[in-house]
């Protein structure tokens, strides 16, 4: 089969298309899926760049999200049957013809939703949701801030924010990028510049946000724990500016604060499963009504991935990128 593998660690060069990689095999507990699509993240930037260790195995294949079409299960598979459209995540392997993985982690793409978007869908509305509700206990009426609000992540988040009634301040390095994010709801936004928190005090009255998702890391501490509400919660998503920062204590304490991380990757196979139902249950057919949707920035052919991380760094994309693996 086709997939993409890269060759060393370094820049788009190490990127290489190979024809000769076998098909994945088939466990007992298996779906083997014809991928038609996947999105590209940034944690493939850095799998490529060596700062983001991909699972080791016989040949790393790129890739966690992806949507396609089932074409063979497993003798222990009941939930999804070959013909079936579906999406999902996984720790690898998704920027390839042919993905094989436990099938109770698929979720059946619903009708009125094209592969295309469903697969710029499961890693930004399953992480934002995650560290929404379920690490930063948002709720009706609350203040969060959405910094790098132009990601496909950060536009999950708002598109949630909003629909559970909540108040949505957003920054960005991108003029452009905010004045786009108002039209999905955003109600204020902000430049990501040395006055961002005297701004996000003027907007909340001097009373800070509630929640804060940050994907930036190093740098951005300080200032989250400066703007976060009394009895706030930051949930930590990325490390796009480095891991190692020092924390206030005794301004995380006085605030009564909490300090959350978070990762999908490395979750046990138990949780993945439980994370993927609960999604295709509550999530899933908010697309199907419209009532949700997923921002694709641009489509990029598999043969063209070079290109495509180059545009992600860039940072010109509002929203997602996706790879068509499959024409057609």
């Amino acid at each position: 089969m086709r997939a993409a593998t890269y060759s060393g660690k370094g820049g788009v060069e190490v990127i290489a298309l190979r024809d000769d990689v076998p098909d994945p095999e088939v466990g007992t507990d298996d779906a083997l899926v014809e991928v038609a699509f996947a999105g590209l993240n940034r944690a493939d930037i850095l799998e490529r760049q060596g700062l983001y260790p991909m699972p080791k195995r016989g040949i790393e294949i790129p890739g966690m999200e992806f949507s396609g079409v089932v074409r063979a299960t497993g003798s222990g598979v009941t939930n999804v049957f070959a013909g079936d459209r579906v999406c999902g995540l996984v720790q690898s392997g998704a920027q390839a013809e042919l993905l094989a993985t436990n099938a109770l982690t698929l979720s059946k793409v619903p009708e009125g939703v094209s592969l295309r978007d469903a697969a710029a869908i499961p890693e930004a509305f399953i992480t934002a949701h995650d560290a929404l509700f379920a690490r930063g206990r948002f709720a009706l009426g609350e203040t969060a801030i959405v910094h790098a609000v132009g990601s496909s992540v950060g536009l999950a988040a708002l598109a949630l924010i909003k629909r559970a009634g909540g108040i949505a301040i957003g920054t960005s390095r991108t003029a452009e990028k905010l004045e786009r994010a108002k039209e999905h709801g955003l109600d204020f936004g902000f430049l990501l510049d040395d006055g961002w928190r005297g701004r996000v005090h003027a907007a909340t009255n001097g009373r800070g946000a509630d929640v804060i998702l940050d994907f930036v890391g190093a740098g951005m501490l300080d200032g989250n724990l400066g703007v976060l509400a009394t009895r706030g919660r930051i949930v930590q998503i990325g490390t796009m500016g480095g891991a190692n920062v020092s924390v206030h204590l005794g301004l995380l304490m006085s605030k009564r604060g909490e300090l959350h991380g978070t990762v999908l990757r490395t979750r046990p196979v138990e949780q993945k499963i439980a994370i993927a139902k609960d999604f295709e249950r509550t999530q899933l057919p908010l697309f199907a009504r419209g009532e949700l949707r997923a921002e694709v920035d641009r489509v990029f052919p598999l043969a063209e991935l070079a290109a495509a991380h180059e545009y992600m760094e860039s940072n010109k994309n509002f929203g997602k990128i996706v790879l068509e693996v499959r024409p057609g």
